[in-house]
């Protein structure tokens, strides 16, 4: 596996230092490690009690601490999370990103050629969700799902890192998969990070089976983003599950937490648990960088 060190990984900061120990940092201090800061805040968010019993209950499939640590955020960074949905991972973000760095939200547009009526209710759900806690996630900036660019989300020098869970199956269907890695390449600064978390295919699904099941074969994905760009810098098998054989009726919403066949096999599928996934970890060269 392809990594980097965090960028405050062994420096002491002693600013965060402060706000983590309640003020109590003194001139001689032991220093504090990024890792280990980023650690904590990551257990803290996850265990926030703003957090429902059914989204924690999905952890076990999800591994959002291991994900996010494997992708390298840090605190102090600017993200985006693409496509956010009901806000999921969005719970975890904002608290984590809330003092010291910036989220942004790339939601489905409320209006426009590329919007439906599902869409637009559910952003609109999302933003009520964020208006009705404006402690937790009032400095969130909610802008739109780049179909072929970014249009109302810039970051100051790019994003540090850009973010996606389960997305690029619809992207294929709705053919501007290789657009929106394009503009996910261009919004992030030289050395930044795309994350991708996605259903994953065996190897030598074509794409119409991708699109009609949800599974995307890994190869497919890296050739995709090598093709806008990326430089491919690790994978993980965090979020894999041996248990998921991909050959339901109606695609990977057979399985929970979609149960698209209702009651039937429903015991089954839930011994199954959710989808096998990929988990990569792409990086944008640094300038001159191959």
């Amino acid at each position: 596996m392809i990594s980097s060190l965090p960028r405050l990984a062994h420096r002491a900061f002693p600013a965060l230092l402060t706000a983590w120990v309640g003020g109590m940092l003194a001139a001689a201090a032991v220093p504090i490690h990024a890792a280990d800061f980023a650690d904590a805040q990551l257990d803290r968010a996850i265990a926030g009690t703003h957090r429902t019993a059914a989204d924690q209950a999905r952890d076990p499939y999800r591994h959002p601490k291991e994900t996010l640590r494997f992708f390298g955020i840090q605190p102090d960074q600017t993200v985006i999370e693409i496509a956010p949905g009901a806000g999921w991972y969005t719970d975890i973000l904002a608290p984590f990103l809330r003092d010291h760095g910036k989220l942004y939200a790339a939601h489905y547009a409320a209006s426009g050629p590329d919007s439906s009526d599902y869409r637009r209710q559910g952003r609109a759900r999302y933003e009520a969700k964020l208006a009705a806690n404006p402690a937790l996630y009032g400095k969130v900036m909610v802008g739109d799902l780049p179909v072929r660019s970014f249009t109302d989300i810039q970051p100051p020098g790019g994003a540090d890192m850009v973010l996606t869970f389960r997305n690029i199956h619809n992207w294929i269907k709705d053919g501007h998969l290789d657009d929106s890695l394009k503009a996910f390449y261009d919004v992030l600064k030289p050395g930044g990070v795309l994350g991708v978390e996605e259903h994953r295919a065996r190897p030598g699904t074509s794409v119409d089976q991708m699109i009609a099941t949800g599974y995307v074969t890994e190869a497919y994905v890296i050739e995709r983003a090598q093709a806008a760009g990326f430089k491919l810098a690790g994978r993980s098998e965090i979020n894999a599950n041996p248990r998921d054989t991909k050959d339901y009726p109606k695609g990977v919403w057979t399985l929970p937490p979609s149960y698209v066949e209702g009651d039937r096999d429903r015991a089954k599928y839930a011994a199954i648990g959710e989808s096998d996934r990929m988990t990569l970890k792409f990086v944008k060269p640094a300038a001159g960088g191959k």
